[in-house]
Protein backbone atom coordinates (compact mmCIF):
# COMPACT_ATOMS: atom_id res chain seq x y z
CA UNK A 1 0.00 0.00 0.00
CA UNK A 2 1.27 3.38 -0.93
CA UNK A 3 2.09 5.85 1.80
CA UNK A 4 1.14 9.47 1.40
CA UNK A 5 3.30 11.13 4.02
CA UNK A 6 4.85 13.47 1.47
CA UNK A 7 1.46 14.03 -0.13
CA UNK A 8 -0.07 15.21 3.13
CA UNK A 9 2.99 17.22 4.10
CA UNK A 10 2.30 19.42 1.09
CA UNK A 11 -0.39 22.07 1.16
CA UNK A 12 -3.94 20.78 1.14
CA UNK A 13 -6.79 21.81 -1.05
CA UNK A 14 -9.63 22.05 1.47
CA UNK A 15 -13.13 21.45 0.22
CA UNK A 16 -15.40 23.81 2.13
CA UNK A 17 -18.72 22.43 3.26
CA UNK A 18 -21.74 23.33 1.17
CA UNK A 19 -23.10 26.71 2.23
CA UNK A 20 -26.78 26.03 1.47
CA UNK A 21 -28.22 26.08 5.00
CA UNK A 22 -31.54 24.73 3.79
CA UNK A 23 -29.80 21.70 2.28
CA UNK A 24 -27.91 21.13 5.53
CA UNK A 25 -31.04 21.29 7.64
CA UNK A 26 -32.85 19.00 5.23
CA UNK A 27 -30.08 16.43 5.67
CA UNK A 28 -30.18 16.87 9.44
CA UNK A 29 -33.94 16.25 9.38
CA UNK A 30 -33.33 13.01 7.49
CA UNK A 31 -30.58 12.06 9.95
CA UNK A 32 -32.95 12.58 12.90
CA UNK A 33 -35.48 10.16 11.45
CA UNK A 34 -32.77 7.64 10.61
CA UNK A 35 -31.32 7.88 14.11
CA UNK A 36 -34.75 7.36 15.69
CA UNK A 37 -35.12 4.21 13.60
CA UNK A 38 -31.66 2.98 14.63
CA UNK A 39 -32.13 3.74 18.34
CA UNK A 40 -35.38 1.74 18.32
CA UNK A 41 -33.30 -1.44 17.91
CA UNK A 42 -32.02 -2.35 21.41
CA UNK A 43 -28.24 -2.79 21.43
CA UNK A 44 -27.26 -4.10 24.85
CA UNK A 45 -23.69 -5.33 24.50
CA UNK A 46 -24.58 -8.31 26.70
CA UNK A 47 -27.34 -9.55 24.36
CA UNK A 48 -26.15 -11.28 21.14
CA UNK A 49 -29.65 -11.11 19.60
CA UNK A 50 -29.55 -7.32 19.90
CA UNK A 51 -26.25 -7.24 18.05
CA UNK A 52 -27.60 -9.43 15.22
CA UNK A 53 -30.60 -7.15 14.69
CA UNK A 54 -28.37 -4.08 14.57
CA UNK A 55 -26.10 -5.70 11.99
CA UNK A 56 -29.12 -6.38 9.78
CA UNK A 57 -30.00 -2.67 9.94
CA UNK A 58 -26.42 -1.67 9.14
CA UNK A 59 -26.21 -4.01 6.14
CA UNK A 60 -29.29 -2.39 4.64
CA UNK A 61 -28.26 1.21 5.33
CA UNK A 62 -24.67 0.89 4.12
CA UNK A 63 -25.78 -1.17 1.14
CA UNK A 64 -28.21 1.61 0.17
CA UNK A 65 -25.19 3.95 -0.01
CA UNK A 66 -23.26 1.69 -2.37
CA UNK A 67 -20.96 0.04 0.18
CA UNK A 68 -19.94 -3.59 0.02
CA UNK A 69 -20.72 -5.12 3.41
CA UNK A 70 -19.74 -8.21 5.37
CA UNK A 71 -19.95 -9.75 8.81
CA UNK A 72 -16.51 -10.65 10.14
CA UNK A 73 -16.67 -13.67 12.42
CA UNK A 74 -14.70 -13.44 15.68
CA UNK A 75 -14.25 -15.58 18.77
CA UNK A 76 -17.51 -14.11 20.03
CA UNK A 77 -19.85 -11.67 18.26
CA UNK A 78 -19.21 -10.60 14.65
CA UNK A 79 -17.82 -7.26 13.52
CA UNK A 80 -19.56 -5.31 10.77
CA UNK A 81 -17.42 -4.24 7.81
CA UNK A 82 -18.27 -1.95 4.89
CA UNK A 83 -16.13 -0.54 2.09
CA UNK A 84 -16.38 1.46 -1.10
CA UNK A 85 -14.97 -0.18 -4.23
CA UNK A 86 -11.17 0.04 -4.00
CA UNK A 87 -9.13 2.18 -6.40
CA UNK A 88 -5.34 1.78 -6.47
CA UNK A 89 -4.65 5.48 -7.01
CA UNK A 90 -6.44 6.57 -3.82
CA UNK A 91 -5.29 6.53 -0.19
CA UNK A 92 -7.41 4.47 2.20
CA UNK A 93 -9.10 5.74 5.33
CA UNK A 94 -10.32 3.22 7.89
CA UNK A 95 -13.10 4.47 10.18
CA UNK A 96 -13.89 2.77 13.50
CA UNK A 97 -17.15 3.22 15.40
CA UNK A 98 -19.29 0.95 17.56
CA UNK A 99 -23.00 0.20 17.56
CA UNK A 100 -23.45 -1.59 20.88
CA UNK A 101 -24.50 0.26 24.01
CA UNK A 102 -24.49 0.09 27.76
CA UNK A 103 -27.34 -1.71 29.48
CA UNK A 104 -30.30 0.42 30.54
CA UNK A 105 -32.34 0.67 33.73
CA UNK A 106 -35.58 2.24 32.43
CA UNK A 107 -36.71 3.41 35.89
CA UNK A 108 -33.74 5.80 36.00
CA UNK A 109 -34.69 7.52 32.73
CA UNK A 110 -37.01 10.51 32.38
CA UNK A 111 -38.91 8.78 29.57
CA UNK A 112 -40.86 5.51 29.33
CA UNK A 113 -38.49 3.64 27.01
CA UNK A 114 -34.77 4.51 26.53
CA UNK A 115 -34.94 2.90 23.07
CA UNK A 116 -37.71 5.25 21.88
CA UNK A 117 -36.07 8.57 21.11
CA UNK A 118 -37.59 11.60 22.81
CA UNK A 119 -37.18 15.20 21.61
CA UNK A 120 -36.60 17.81 24.32
CA UNK A 121 -35.98 21.53 24.38
CA UNK A 122 -33.82 23.28 26.98
CA UNK A 123 -35.58 25.25 29.72
CA UNK A 124 -34.45 27.19 32.76
CA UNK A 125 -34.97 24.07 34.87
CA UNK A 126 -33.56 21.45 32.52
CA UNK A 127 -35.38 19.95 29.53
CA UNK A 128 -39.00 19.73 28.45
CA UNK A 129 -40.36 17.03 26.14
CA UNK A 130 -41.82 18.34 22.87
CA UNK A 131 -43.39 16.73 19.82
CA UNK A 132 -41.27 15.87 16.81
CA UNK A 133 -43.87 17.84 14.83
CA UNK A 134 -42.11 20.97 16.05
CA UNK A 135 -39.25 20.12 13.67
CA UNK A 136 -41.41 20.16 10.56
CA UNK A 137 -40.91 23.80 9.58
CA UNK A 138 -37.51 24.40 11.11
CA UNK A 139 -34.91 22.62 13.22
CA UNK A 140 -33.73 24.18 16.44
CA UNK A 141 -30.12 23.08 16.90
CA UNK A 142 -30.41 23.53 20.67
CA UNK A 143 -33.04 20.79 20.95
CA UNK A 144 -31.83 17.35 22.00
CA UNK A 145 -32.55 13.73 21.18
CA UNK A 146 -32.74 11.52 24.28
CA UNK A 147 -32.22 7.76 24.05
CA UNK A 148 -29.65 5.03 24.61
CA UNK A 149 -26.70 5.35 22.19
CA UNK A 150 -27.89 8.61 20.63
CA UNK A 151 -24.38 9.87 21.34
CA UNK A 152 -22.37 6.74 22.14
CA UNK A 153 -22.07 5.66 19.38
CA UNK A 154 -25.02 5.34 17.03
CA UNK A 155 -25.19 9.09 16.49
CA UNK A 156 -21.80 9.26 14.73
CA UNK A 157 -22.72 6.27 12.52
CA UNK A 158 -25.81 8.13 11.32
CA UNK A 159 -23.71 11.29 10.85
CA UNK A 160 -21.39 9.32 8.58
CA UNK A 161 -24.22 7.85 6.52
CA UNK A 162 -25.76 11.27 6.01
CA UNK A 163 -22.43 12.87 5.14
CA UNK A 164 -22.15 10.25 2.38
CA UNK A 165 -25.66 11.21 1.20
CA UNK A 166 -24.77 14.88 1.06
CA UNK A 167 -21.52 14.24 -0.80
CA UNK A 168 -23.49 12.36 -3.45
CA UNK A 169 -26.11 15.10 -3.69
CA UNK A 170 -23.35 17.67 -4.20
CA UNK A 171 -21.65 15.51 -6.82
CA UNK A 172 -18.44 15.27 -4.78
CA UNK A 173 -15.97 12.51 -5.54
CA UNK A 174 -14.47 11.05 -2.39
CA UNK A 175 -10.68 11.12 -2.84
CA UNK A 176 -10.28 8.11 -0.53
CA UNK A 177 -11.01 4.45 -0.48
CA UNK A 178 -13.30 4.27 2.55
CA UNK A 179 -13.41 1.29 4.89
CA UNK A 180 -15.65 1.18 7.96
CA UNK A 181 -15.33 -1.28 10.84
CA UNK A 182 -18.14 -1.29 13.41
CA UNK A 183 -17.72 -3.04 16.75
CA UNK A 184 -20.58 -4.75 18.59
CA UNK A 185 -18.66 -5.40 21.82
CA UNK A 186 -16.95 -2.08 22.58
CA UNK A 187 -18.95 -1.62 25.77
CA UNK A 188 -17.62 -4.92 27.11
CA UNK A 189 -13.94 -4.34 26.26
CA UNK A 190 -13.87 -5.70 22.66
CA UNK A 191 -12.03 -8.84 23.78
CA UNK A 192 -12.13 -10.56 20.35
CA UNK A 193 -10.75 -7.50 18.56
CA UNK A 194 -6.96 -8.12 18.73
CA UNK A 195 -7.20 -11.58 17.14
CA UNK A 196 -9.80 -10.38 14.65
CA UNK A 197 -7.54 -7.56 13.45
CA UNK A 198 -4.76 -10.11 12.93
CA UNK A 199 -7.11 -12.46 11.09
CA UNK A 200 -8.49 -9.74 8.78
CA UNK A 201 -5.31 -7.73 8.44
CA UNK A 202 -5.34 -7.51 4.63
CA UNK A 203 -9.00 -6.53 4.54
CA UNK A 204 -8.43 -3.75 7.09
CA UNK A 205 -5.21 -2.40 5.58
CA UNK A 206 -5.30 1.41 5.37
CA UNK A 207 -3.17 4.54 5.42
CA UNK A 208 -4.66 5.94 8.60
CA UNK A 209 -7.43 5.28 11.11
CA UNK A 210 -10.14 7.70 12.19
CA UNK A 211 -12.26 6.97 15.27
CA UNK A 212 -15.61 8.75 15.52
CA UNK A 213 -16.42 8.41 19.20
CA UNK A 214 -16.61 10.55 22.30
CA UNK A 215 -17.46 14.20 23.03
CA UNK A 216 -15.85 17.35 21.68
CA UNK A 217 -14.09 19.68 24.12
CA UNK A 218 -16.28 21.58 26.58
CA UNK A 219 -15.43 24.82 24.75
CA UNK A 220 -17.45 23.59 21.78
CA UNK A 221 -14.47 23.90 19.45
CA UNK A 222 -13.57 21.19 16.91
CA UNK A 223 -11.46 18.54 18.56
CA UNK A 224 -8.80 16.04 17.47
CA UNK A 225 -7.48 13.46 19.91
CA UNK A 226 -4.11 11.80 19.25
CA UNK A 227 -4.33 9.03 21.83
CA UNK A 228 -6.34 7.22 24.49
CA UNK A 229 -5.35 5.71 27.77
CA UNK A 230 -5.70 1.98 28.08
CA UNK A 231 -7.21 0.08 30.98
CA UNK A 232 -6.93 -3.04 33.08
CA UNK A 233 -8.64 -4.07 36.30
CA UNK A 234 -7.96 -5.90 39.56
CA UNK A 235 -10.21 -7.20 42.34
CA UNK A 236 -8.69 -7.45 45.83
CA UNK A 237 -10.40 -9.42 48.61
CA UNK A 238 -9.21 -9.70 52.21
CA UNK A 239 -10.58 -12.19 54.75
CA UNK A 240 -11.70 -12.27 58.39
CA UNK A 241 -13.74 -15.03 60.04
CA UNK A 242 -15.25 -17.66 57.76
CA UNK A 243 -18.72 -16.21 58.50
CA UNK A 244 -19.77 -12.79 59.86
CA UNK A 245 -19.47 -12.76 63.65
CA UNK A 246 -21.12 -10.74 66.45
CA UNK A 247 -18.95 -7.65 66.94
CA UNK A 248 -19.53 -7.69 70.69
CA UNK A 249 -18.31 -11.23 71.04
CA UNK A 250 -15.49 -11.16 68.50
CA UNK A 251 -14.59 -7.50 67.92
CA UNK A 252 -10.99 -6.97 69.16
CA UNK A 253 -10.34 -10.64 68.47
CA UNK A 254 -11.34 -11.86 64.98
CA UNK A 255 -9.31 -10.07 62.28
CA UNK A 256 -11.36 -7.39 60.55
CA UNK A 257 -10.98 -7.59 56.74
CA UNK A 258 -12.28 -4.03 56.27
CA UNK A 259 -9.40 -2.54 58.25
CA UNK A 260 -6.91 -4.85 56.53
CA UNK A 261 -8.08 -3.71 53.11
CA UNK A 262 -8.18 -0.05 54.11
CA UNK A 263 -4.60 -0.19 55.40
CA UNK A 264 -3.46 -2.01 52.27
CA UNK A 265 -5.05 0.54 49.93
CA UNK A 266 -3.95 3.60 51.90
CA UNK A 267 -0.30 2.61 51.50
CA UNK A 268 -0.55 2.53 47.70
CA UNK A 269 -0.78 6.33 47.44
CA UNK A 270 0.69 9.26 49.30
CA UNK A 271 -1.39 12.05 50.83
CA UNK A 272 -1.34 14.00 47.55
CA UNK A 273 -2.61 11.14 45.42
CA UNK A 274 0.64 9.93 43.84
CA UNK A 275 1.18 6.17 43.60
CA UNK A 276 3.95 5.11 45.98
CA UNK A 277 4.55 1.66 44.47
CA UNK A 278 8.14 1.71 43.15
CA UNK A 279 8.39 1.78 39.34
CA UNK A 280 4.75 2.66 38.69
CA UNK A 281 5.60 5.80 36.70
CA UNK A 282 8.82 4.51 35.10
CA UNK A 283 9.54 5.54 31.50
CA UNK A 284 7.31 8.62 31.42
CA UNK A 285 8.76 12.01 30.59
CA UNK A 286 6.83 15.23 30.02
CA UNK A 287 9.12 17.90 28.54
CA UNK A 288 8.46 21.58 27.91
CA UNK A 289 7.27 21.02 24.33
CA UNK A 290 4.67 18.57 25.57
CA UNK A 291 3.64 20.92 28.38
CA UNK A 292 3.06 23.66 25.79
CA UNK A 293 0.67 21.41 23.85
CA UNK A 294 -1.11 20.36 27.04
CA UNK A 295 -1.47 24.00 28.11
CA UNK A 296 -3.06 24.84 24.75
CA UNK A 297 -6.18 22.85 25.70
CA UNK A 298 -8.63 25.49 26.98
CA UNK A 299 -9.36 23.85 30.33
CA UNK A 300 -9.83 25.58 33.66
CA UNK A 301 -8.67 23.59 36.67
CA UNK A 302 -10.71 25.93 38.85
CA UNK A 303 -13.85 25.28 36.82
CA UNK A 304 -13.30 21.51 36.95
CA UNK A 305 -12.89 21.62 40.74
CA UNK A 306 -16.01 23.76 41.06
CA UNK A 307 -18.06 21.45 38.86
CA UNK A 308 -16.92 18.32 40.72
CA UNK A 309 -17.08 20.14 44.08
CA UNK A 310 -13.68 19.46 45.59
CA UNK A 311 -11.17 21.97 46.97
CA UNK A 312 -7.80 20.50 45.97
CA UNK A 313 -6.87 18.17 43.12
CA UNK A 314 -4.44 15.30 43.47
CA UNK A 315 -0.85 16.08 42.48
CA UNK A 316 -0.21 13.59 39.70
CA UNK A 317 0.89 16.29 37.28
CA UNK A 318 0.64 20.01 37.80
CA UNK A 319 -2.74 20.47 36.05
CA UNK A 320 -5.56 18.41 34.58
CA UNK A 321 -4.11 17.63 31.13
CA UNK A 322 -0.73 16.73 32.61
CA UNK A 323 -2.39 14.28 35.00
CA UNK A 324 -3.64 12.27 32.00
CA UNK A 325 -0.08 11.60 30.84
CA UNK A 326 0.47 9.16 33.73
CA UNK A 327 -1.10 5.78 34.56
CA UNK A 328 -3.74 5.93 37.28
CA UNK A 329 -4.59 3.64 40.18
CA UNK A 330 -8.26 4.05 41.00
CA UNK A 331 -10.52 2.47 43.60
CA UNK A 332 -13.76 2.16 41.66
CA UNK A 333 -15.70 0.29 44.32
CA UNK A 334 -15.49 -0.94 47.93
CA UNK A 335 -17.61 -3.41 49.83
CA UNK A 336 -17.67 -5.16 53.20
CA UNK A 337 -20.56 -6.32 55.32
CA UNK A 338 -23.71 -4.19 55.18
CA UNK A 339 -24.15 -0.42 55.20
CA UNK A 340 -26.97 2.10 55.59
CA UNK A 341 -30.31 0.86 56.97
CA UNK A 342 -29.13 -2.74 56.53
CA UNK A 343 -25.98 -2.29 58.67
CA UNK A 344 -25.31 -4.94 61.28
CA UNK A 345 -23.09 -5.18 64.33
CA UNK A 346 -20.77 -7.80 62.90
CA UNK A 347 -17.15 -8.47 62.04
CA UNK A 348 -17.42 -9.08 58.25
CA UNK A 349 -16.10 -12.26 56.68
CA UNK A 350 -14.43 -10.39 53.79
CA UNK A 351 -13.81 -7.02 52.19
CA UNK A 352 -13.39 -6.33 48.47
CA UNK A 353 -11.95 -3.47 46.47
CA UNK A 354 -12.41 -3.09 42.71
CA UNK A 355 -9.50 -1.28 41.07
CA UNK A 356 -9.00 0.07 37.59
CA UNK A 357 -5.61 1.05 36.24
CA UNK A 358 -5.66 3.51 33.33
CA UNK A 359 -2.63 3.00 31.11
CA UNK A 360 -0.46 5.24 28.93
CA UNK A 361 1.73 3.97 26.06
CA UNK A 362 4.82 3.86 28.29
CA UNK A 363 3.11 1.61 30.85
CA UNK A 364 2.41 -2.08 30.31
CA UNK A 365 -0.78 -3.20 32.05
CA UNK A 366 0.53 -6.62 33.04
CA UNK A 367 3.69 -5.08 34.48
CA UNK A 368 1.68 -2.59 36.57
CA UNK A 369 -0.55 -5.36 37.94
CA UNK A 370 2.54 -7.34 38.89
CA UNK A 371 3.91 -4.28 40.69
CA UNK A 372 0.68 -4.01 42.68
CA UNK A 373 0.81 -7.70 43.58
CA UNK A 374 4.45 -7.42 44.62
CA UNK A 375 3.58 -4.48 46.85
CA UNK A 376 0.80 -6.51 48.48
CA UNK A 377 3.20 -9.39 49.12
CA UNK A 378 5.72 -7.00 50.66
CA UNK A 379 3.06 -5.95 53.18
CA UNK A 380 3.00 -9.52 54.49
CA UNK A 381 0.01 -10.84 52.56
CA UNK A 382 -0.22 -14.27 50.97
CA UNK A 383 -1.51 -13.57 47.45
CA UNK A 384 -3.90 -16.07 45.85
CA UNK A 385 -5.90 -16.17 42.63
CA UNK A 386 -8.75 -18.11 44.27
CA UNK A 387 -10.84 -18.16 47.43
CA UNK A 388 -8.61 -19.61 50.19
CA UNK A 389 -9.19 -23.09 51.55
CA UNK A 390 -9.31 -23.79 55.28
CA UNK A 391 -5.74 -25.07 55.23
CA UNK A 392 -4.57 -21.87 53.49
CA UNK A 393 -6.48 -19.72 55.97
CA UNK A 394 -4.93 -21.54 58.92
CA UNK A 395 -1.40 -21.34 57.49
CA UNK A 396 -1.32 -17.56 56.75
CA UNK A 397 -2.07 -14.55 58.93
CA UNK A 398 -3.07 -12.29 56.06
CA UNK A 399 -4.51 -13.39 52.72
CA UNK A 400 -5.55 -11.46 49.62
CA UNK A 401 -7.29 -12.94 46.61
CA UNK A 402 -6.38 -11.02 43.45
CA UNK A 403 -8.48 -11.41 40.31
CA UNK A 404 -7.09 -9.74 37.20
CA UNK A 405 -8.97 -8.31 34.23
CA UNK A 406 -7.76 -8.25 30.64
CA UNK A 407 -5.53 -5.46 29.33
CA UNK A 408 -6.62 -2.91 26.73
CA UNK A 409 -3.50 -1.06 25.60
CA UNK A 410 -3.11 2.69 25.30
CA UNK A 411 -2.12 4.36 22.06
CA UNK A 412 -0.72 7.74 21.05
CA UNK A 413 0.03 9.14 17.59
CA UNK A 414 2.78 11.69 16.96
CA UNK A 415 1.41 15.23 17.14
CA UNK A 416 3.29 16.07 13.93
CA UNK A 417 1.84 13.23 11.86
CA UNK A 418 0.95 14.57 8.38
CA UNK A 419 -2.43 12.86 8.56
CA UNK A 420 -3.16 14.68 11.80
CA UNK A 421 -2.03 17.96 10.27
CA UNK A 422 -4.50 17.43 7.42
CA UNK A 423 -7.37 16.72 9.81
CA UNK A 424 -6.66 19.84 11.85
CA UNK A 425 -6.41 22.04 8.75
CA UNK A 426 -9.64 20.60 7.36
CA UNK A 427 -11.62 21.21 10.54
CA UNK A 428 -10.21 24.70 11.06
CA UNK A 429 -11.07 25.66 7.49
CA UNK A 430 -14.57 24.20 7.73
CA UNK A 431 -15.59 25.70 11.06
CA UNK A 432 -13.32 28.77 11.14
CA UNK A 433 -12.17 27.87 14.65
CA UNK A 434 -8.93 26.72 16.22
CA UNK A 435 -8.92 22.97 16.82
CA UNK A 436 -8.42 21.68 20.35
CA UNK A 437 -5.70 19.03 20.26
CA UNK A 438 -5.54 16.38 22.96
CA UNK A 439 -2.23 14.52 23.20
CA UNK A 440 -4.08 11.74 25.01
CA UNK A 441 -7.54 11.55 26.53
CA UNK A 442 -8.46 9.91 29.79
CA UNK A 443 -10.98 7.41 28.44
CA UNK A 444 -10.31 4.15 26.63
CA UNK A 445 -11.19 3.10 23.10
CA UNK A 446 -9.94 -0.37 22.01
CA UNK A 447 -7.88 0.92 19.10
CA UNK A 448 -4.41 -0.34 19.99
CA UNK A 449 -4.86 -3.64 18.07
CA UNK A 450 -5.27 -1.70 14.81
CA UNK A 451 -2.18 0.38 15.47
CA UNK A 452 -0.05 -2.55 16.61
CA UNK A 453 -1.06 -4.82 13.74
CA UNK A 454 -1.57 -2.38 10.85
CA UNK A 455 1.20 0.06 11.86
CA UNK A 456 -0.86 3.14 10.99
CA UNK A 457 -1.49 6.46 12.75
CA UNK A 458 -4.85 6.90 14.46
CA UNK A 459 -6.92 9.92 15.44
CA UNK A 460 -10.16 10.42 17.29
CA UNK A 461 -12.46 13.07 15.88
CA UNK A 462 -15.22 13.41 18.49
CA UNK A 463 -18.65 14.48 17.26
CA UNK A 464 -21.08 14.73 20.20
CA UNK A 465 -21.83 17.27 22.93
CA UNK A 466 -19.74 17.06 26.13
CA UNK A 467 -22.82 16.81 28.38
CA UNK A 468 -24.31 13.82 26.58
CA UNK A 469 -24.62 11.51 29.62
CA UNK A 470 -23.03 8.58 27.81
CA UNK A 471 -23.32 5.29 29.71
CA UNK A 472 -25.83 6.97 32.04
CA UNK A 473 -29.59 7.51 32.19
CA UNK A 474 -30.89 10.28 29.93
CA UNK A 475 -28.13 9.94 27.33
CA UNK A 476 -28.67 12.58 24.67
CA UNK A 477 -27.42 14.17 21.47
CA UNK A 478 -27.74 17.88 20.74
CA UNK A 479 -29.18 18.36 17.26
CA UNK A 480 -26.52 20.97 16.57
CA UNK A 481 -23.90 18.26 17.11
CA UNK A 482 -25.68 16.02 14.65
CA UNK A 483 -25.25 18.81 12.11
CA UNK A 484 -21.64 19.32 13.22
CA UNK A 485 -20.79 15.66 12.68
CA UNK A 486 -22.28 15.62 9.20
CA UNK A 487 -20.31 18.76 8.31
CA UNK A 488 -17.06 17.45 9.82
CA UNK A 489 -17.24 14.10 8.04
CA UNK A 490 -18.30 15.76 4.78
CA UNK A 491 -15.22 17.97 4.96
CA UNK A 492 -12.84 15.17 5.93
CA UNK A 493 -14.09 12.83 3.23
CA UNK A 494 -13.94 15.50 0.53
CA UNK A 495 -10.52 16.95 1.33
CA UNK A 496 -8.31 16.31 -1.66
CA UNK A 497 -4.54 16.00 -0.99
CA UNK A 498 -2.51 17.79 -3.68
Amino acid sequence: MKKLVCFFALCLSITVFAQDKAAIKSQVAHAIEELRDFIAIPNDALNPDDIDRNISWLKRKFGDRGFNTAELATENLPLFFAATPMEDNKPTILIYMHFDGQSVEPSKWNQPDPYKTVLKKPTANGFETVSFNELNDDINYDYRLFGRSTSDDKGPIVMFLNAIDLLKKDGKEIPFNVKVILDGEEEKSSKPLPKAVQQYRELLEADFLLIADGPIHASGRPTVVYGCRGITTMTLTTYGPIKPQHSGHYGNYAPNPGFQLAQLLSGMKDKEGRVTIPGYYDGITVNEDIIEVLRSVPDSDEAIADKLQFKTAEKVGGFYQESLQYPSLNVRGLGSGWIGPKSRTIVPESATAELDLRLVPESDGTRLKNLVKSYISEQGYHVLDHVPSKSERMANDKIVTVTEGSVTDAFRTDLNSPFGVSLVQTLESTFDAEVVRFRIMGGTVPIAPFINELQIPAFLVPMVNPDNNQHSPNENLKIGQLAYGIQALYAILSTNPQ
